[in-house]
């Protein structure tokens, strides 16, 4: 049996520095040296997934191959290692405590008094190392959310202590805090850390690896403090200054060494290779070689946070474009647009855009969503970008949405909409399956949800089809509502395609304009019919599977059309 090693990462002074990049890149340092990697993210909310977290809140809900609803760092794991990782990777607070009062109910602890502790950390122990067995990993990084020092993480740190004394040579710990730099002061400094550290101690664990983020990287005279107050040795203190991207962090880190440290730590010599982060290298230099600029809109509903601008809402939308952008040698320029500024004052908009602005950016996304907020706004871009060839690529409601304006503005169903909007529409061209309806009476809305991955087919002469170069593929969805079958003959009487659809033919999963079969009239090429130069939309979330050495081919497609506009 393989002897498993154990990275927690932790976080000190304050939240959303990084956390989740720091695991991220820890685990694909390691994998560089030829270790197998899987990634756990613990989040210390009641909620039992994130399902039913608001976006501009939280940012973006993740949605795993096997359907299940994560926080948005699962999907960075999964970027940076180029692997698909279950749901048992991921646990909440509440997923934790409900799985406790289960096996209390079906007398799983034989009549014991079930306590807070040890049983809460034990459960979360037993997950940790079931997620590694099923991986075969050798080592298996944990990302604790929250602060240390807050109490809704006490109990996943108390589990990482007792894994230590269970596996005292095959534990370790990593701490990411903040130096800040007061601009009255001038000088970094450290003593947040200390006290951090000091947290840390306080419930048992000692970090063996300090990573330091601040804007800019740590002088000799800091790691020394550090390591004087922190009873750390000035080697294991790893500077990670601001960054261009993201995607450096990984090199970053070695430069300090942290992989020596972390195989010297945990007894790894035996299993490791020379690391080989060229791969990785080739791709963050297309990061900054840039190259011709893409100017890309998205126009999303999920922006407001307060006084702030919440672009995490759709994190994974970006990093899609991103990866695309650099496999075609360009750069790209994303424009965020709130759907309700093209909106009227009086249906709750600021109608401070003109759709006349769409025109300077090369392409256009209308990401996924749920609700009927900002979405007039959506509907007029989309049929400003029809009728103006300018490239488009629609997400899950996006899709919808695009169904929603091809019925009203070219088959002329003026109150055709979706039944999440309006359940009495004359034209529902977007409505619940049967089956589905059953399950919503009942009040049974979680599965109404079609999540995870599922199959689609493919047909041949589409620009789908030609951008997969395959005739099956799978894809990831987290929707409710689907294409409604009895509208799908009259949807396709015209310009409009399904190029992508379900095994069976019933759902309808990729939507395009230009059907060669069809001749459309010269009203309707004026309007952004076969001569659209992309015209794309997808009822499941592409973006999900987006890595930055393997890119989506979607957006590839996508983004190769916009820079052809680009000239």
């Amino acid at each position: 049996m393989k002897n498993h090693k154990y990275i927690f990462v932790t976080g000190g002074v304050m939240s959303g520095i990084g956390k989740g990049i720091t695991a991220s890149s820890i685990g694909k340092i390691l994998q560089a040296r030829g270790l197998k990697i899987t990634a756990i993210k613990i989040d210390p909310y009641v909620n039992v997934d994130a399902g039913t977290m608001n976006p501009t809140e939280h940012g973006e809900v993740a949605v795993l191959n096997d359907g299940y609803e994560t926080d948005q760092d699962m999907l960075n794991y999964e970027r940076f290692l180029n692997i698909d990782l279950p749901n048992i990777n991921y646990m909440t607070t509440g997923r934790v405590y409900l799985s406790v009062i289960e096996k209390e109910r079906n007398l799983e602890y034989k009549g014991k008094c079930v306590q807070v502790v040890p049983h809460v950390p034990l459960e979360i122990i037993e997950r940790i190392e079931k997620a590694a067995k099923m991986a075969d990993a050798d080592v298996t990084v944990i990302e604790i959310g929250g602060t240390v020092g807050e109490y809704e993480n006490v109990l996943f740190l108390e589990a990482a202590r007792m894994l230590k004394n269970k596996y005292p040579k095959d534990v370790m710990y990593t701490m990411l805090s903040y130096l800040p730099i007061p601009s009255n002061i001038g000088e970094m400094k450290t003593k947040p850390t200390q006290h951090a550290v000091r947290n840390l101690n306080a419930v048992g664990i000692q970090p063996d690896i300090l990573v330091a983020r601040s804007d800019v990287s740590l002088d000799k005279k800091r790691k020394e403090k550090i390591a004087l107050f922190c009873n750390i040795d000035a080697n294991n203190v790893v500077s990670a200054p601001d960054v261009e991207s993201i995607y450096d962090v990984p090199l970053n880190f070695e430069k300090d060494k942290i992989s020596d440290l972390i195989v010297e730590k945990l007894n790894l010599q035996k299993r490791v290779k020379k690391s080989n982060l060229n791969t990785w290298k080739n791709f963050v230099k297309k990061i900054h070689n840039g190259g011709k600029q893409l100017d890309i809109a998205i126009v999303g509903k999920y922006f407001d946070s307060g006084d702030f601008f919440l672009s995490d809402a759709y994190i994974s939308v970006i990093e899609a474009v991103k990866f695309s952008c650099y496999k075609i040698d360009c750069k790209p320029k994303i424009h965020w647009l709130n759907s309700k500024e093209f909106e009227s004052a009086h249906r709750g908009g600021t109608g401070n855009l003109k759709l006349s602005s769409l025109k300077k950016y090369d392409g256009v996304i209308v990401p996924g969503g749920f609700g009927s907020s900002g979405i007039d706004g959506k509907l007029k871009v989309i049929q400003y970008v029809r009728e103006n060839k300018i490239p488009f690529l629609g997400l899950c409601y996006g899709m919808q949405l695009a169904v929603i304006e091809y019925a009203r503005n070219v088959l002329k169903m003026k109150d055709a909409n979706t039944v999440e909007i309006d359940p009495k529409t004359k034209y529902p061209v977007i409505d619940i399956m049967p089956e589905q309806k059953e399950l919503m009476k009942n009040k049974d809305y979680g599965g109404t949800m079609r999540l995870g991955a599922y199959p689609a087919i493919l047909k041949k002469g589409t620009i789908a089809r030609k951008a997969y170069g395959k005739d099956k593929i799978s894809e990831r969805h987290r929707h409710r509502f689907e294409v409604n079958p009895d509208f799908i003959d009259k949807l396709i009487s015209k310009d409009l395609i399904f190029s992508g659809t379900s095994p069976d033919g019933k759902l309808m999963e990729i939507l395009e304009l230009g059907d060669k079969n069809s001749a459309p009239s010269a009203a309707n090429k004026s309007k952004g019919g076969k001569n659209h130069p992309f015209f794309v939309a997808t009822q499941f979330h592409p973006e999900y599977k987006a890595r930055p050495l393997n890119p989506h081919p979607i957006f590839t497609e996508f983004l190769k059309a916009c820079k052809k506009q680009n000239k």
